[in-house]
């Protein structure tokens, strides 16, 4: 039997946290769709595996950076499912890292255009549909660096403090109207990324994580799943929830 769940958009849906939290909703029965920027094959491979756990997917290319963008991901969206999107999870981000002194204006504004930006405006476009419908849930990726900062991290940190501020706005604006906007702030997550980092910097790093290592992608998306699709979690709003394993505990 096709699908019947939620729709669900999620960006930057082909890798990574995107990738877990798309298979977390399919896995539920939701229609999802996997936004992408530039990797078409991995992201129909996401699809596909929605598909086998009993949910249904659809990848749609967009940059996430441009309103443009954002307009042919929603406009694909509606083309794709005839009920409306209940769900967005503002996944998308980017990262151009260096020191203050050495930032560029374009490293500047390329990561707080789709960082902050984008999901401001997609925000918006979900809103528009879910005020309406009065019902529908928004979920933002933020990041512990958005609650303390980060060296070489100052565009990256800036637009993740800001989505998680822009998270609270959101939230006492739209509900009166049944719709709930949280964040959720990952620490270091097992990744491409991590792996990439120099073995004694990681080590360092683990050191000031309470648990003692690093997380993984699937315990970020089961938060995510929670505050999408929980009955209870409909009582909850204007949050941002550190899944960190405890790092901000020594940084507060």
């Amino acid at each position: 039997m096709a699908a019947t769940g939620p729709v669900a958009i999620v960006t930057g849906g082909s890798r990574g946290l995107g990738k877990a939290i798309a298979l977390s909703l399919g896995a539920e029965g939701c229609r999802v769709v996997v936004n992408y920027a530039a990797s078409a094959e991995a992201a129909q491979a996401v699809v596909e595996e929605i598909k086998s756990l009993g949910g249904d997917g659809v990848a749609v290319q967009a940059d996430m950076s441009t309103v443009d963008g954002i307009k042919s991901l929603f406009k694909a969206t509606a083309d794709a499912y005839e009920d409306p999107v209940e769900i967005l999870i503002n996944n998308a981000g980017i990262t151009r890292d260096t020191l203050v002194l050495r930032m560029k204006e374009k490293q500047w504004n390329d990561v707080i255009d789709t960082n902050l930006n984008g999901v401001f405006f997609a925000s918006q476009a979900a809103a528009k549909i879910m005020l309406k419908a009065r019902k529908g849930r928004i979920i933002n990726m933020a990041s512990v660096v958005g609650r303390f900062g980060n060296v070489g991290q100052a565009n990256y940190a800036a637009a993740k403090g800001g989505v998680i501020a822009m998270t609270m706005s959101m939230a006492r604006e739209f509900g009166s109207r049944g719709v709930i906007v949280n964040a959720v702030a990952p620490g270091f997550i097992e990744s491409d990324m991590s792996r990439a980092v120099n073995p004694e910097i990681l080590e360092q790093v683990t050191k000031n994580i309470p648990l003692g290592r690093l997380g993984k992608a699937e315990e970020v998306a089961g938060m995510v799943k929670y505050l999408a699709l929980d009955p209870s979690a409909q009582y909850v709003t204007g949050h941002c929830f550190n899944i960190d394993g405890g790092l901000a505990i020594g940084t507060c």
